[in-house]
């Protein structure tokens, strides 16, 4: 029998070889004890951003990630449940909207979400702004709430794919995060071990999103799509447009509110955001079987949407989760920051382009978000934006209205908007908003 020694691991991937299922997962394991130090894995991590993984290594290592800590199991309690999961973007509160219409139309759906950090909001950053709403849903009770109300929206266990943890860290302090293998592997690594059988994958690109372009998204949507198939799990992506904010509310509370008027079926619900939510809650009925056609699946979720029952489903676990029903039956009711201020147009012309990291970006300044780990959040700041790319506006006519804290904090957020927002005198052909389907 051979003798595993890391040091050999790391020469063979620096080398260009491929590594053996028994080398990663030994890897993994030793690493995970703390029995291979963060330097030898560090050296590891950059031999992999340099060198490549074959689709099988990738496979292999995403597995032996997964089941480097708990490993949850529902099919004792549903026959088949579907999870989604979102690459991050300006916006983004699909979640709150697809896994209700999702659960309303009988497909179970259990999330592990995590927390937001740089522009892109984390889930629970945005449910936390809901009085008395907690992730904090044990094994045990995740199961329960699954089979009770076919609905659970909780955060990661301590011991949910602990190695990935350790190397994410890692791998952000050592320059080895873009690295499409180990993308794939900490994103689906997570999505494995938490027990769903359907993911549908919500792969951002453009100014907003990690993947800028197209090819880079579809290459990261592809092998992440592999690993599923490989692993059992039915699995697809859906390239989207990040190049613009996704719907018109940006900021943890600001987002919440909008996603429950979309639930309450409110006319003023932004148009992207409710087709982007219509066709990836669409897909995850699909895969569950649960329609026949992604049309039909599609129009189950309109009516699931327009009876009232996804809001219905949005509140059980809200208060099954500790959170106040008060504030889903009237959104208004969420704490407004102290200062809201419009930004007008300083010239009438086209918007052309909107620099969606920076729109991101003079969130976090804000408070909305999280530069570092520790950093903590004010849920009611923020930005509504209702403007998208091929708009016409006149001189005077609001760009955006921001929600601040401080007096500081809204004269920053002003500078970075009006740089942020190009207004030209060409009409600009709006923008698409998915770029295709990885499946």
């Amino acid at each position: 029998m051979r003798v595993m020694r890391i040091v050999d691991i790391i020469t063979r991937k620096r080398d260009g070889h491929e590594l053996s299922t028994d080398d990663i997962r030994w890897f993994i394991q030793r690493y995970t004890d703390e029995l291979v130090t963060d330097y030898q894995a560090a050296a590891l991590m950059m031999a992999i951003y340099l060198r490549g993984m074959t689709p099988r290594e990738t496979v292999d290592l995403t597995l032996a990630m997964a089941r480097s800590g708990d490993w949850v199991d529902l099919h004792h309690v549903v026959p088949y449940a579907v999870d989604k999961h979102s690459s991050g973007g300006v916006g983004d509160k699909t979640s709150l909207v697809v896994l209700p219409l999702v659960a309303a139309c009988g497909v179970p759906v259990a999330k592990m979400s995590g927390r937001g950090l740089g522009f892109s909001g984390g889930t629970l950053d945005k449910m936390e702004s809901i009085t008395g709403w907690s992730p904090s849903v044990p094994i045990s009770r995740f199961r329960e709430q699954i089979e009770e109300i076919g609905f659970v929206l909780a955060g990661q266990t301590g011991n949910l794919a602990p190695a990935d943890g350790k190397l994410y860290a890692l791998r952000d302090v050592t320059a080895t995060v873009s690295s499409i293998p180990l993308i794939a592997a900490s994103i689906m690594s997570k999505k494995l071990a938490a027990g769903a059988d359907g993911i549908v994958l919500d792969v951002k690109v453009g100014s907003g999103a990690f993947m800028k372009s197209v090819d880079q998204a579809r290459q990261l949507a592809q092998t992440m799509v592999g690993i599923g198939r490989d692993a059992g799990r039915d699995t697809v992506a859906l390239l989207a447009n990040m190049n613009q904010p996704l719907g018109y509310a940006i900021g943890n509370s600001l987002e919440t509110a909008e996603a429950i008027r979309t639930l309450q079926n409110d006319p003023d619900t932004p148009p992207d955001f409710w087709h982007h939510c219509q066709e990836i809650a669409a897909h995850m009925i699909l895969l569950a079987k649960a329609a026949d056609t992604i049309d039909q699946a599609k129009q189950r979720v309109i009516q699931v949407r327009d009876s009232g029952h996804g809001l219905e489903k949005f509140r059980a676990m809200t208060v099954a989760q500790g959170g106040d029903g008060a504030l889903i039956d009237d959104p208004s009711r969420f704490e407004p920051a102290p200062i809201v201020k419009t930004l007008v147009a300083t010239h009438s012309g086209y918007i052309n382009q909107i620099d969606t990291d920076q729109i991101g970006w003079t969130c976090v300044r804000m408070g909305g978000g999280r530069a570092e780990k520790s950093d903590h959040i004010d849920p009611s700041v923020g930005l509504i934006i209702r403007l998208k790319v091929g708009d016409y506006v006149n001189q005077g006519d609001p760009l955006a209205v921001i929600h601040a804290r401080t007096v500081e904090t809204q004269a920053d957020a002003e500078i970075a908007l009006q740089s942020a927002i190009h207004i030209g005198n060409e009409p600009t052909t709006p923008l698409p908003q998915f770029y295709g389907v990885v499946q």
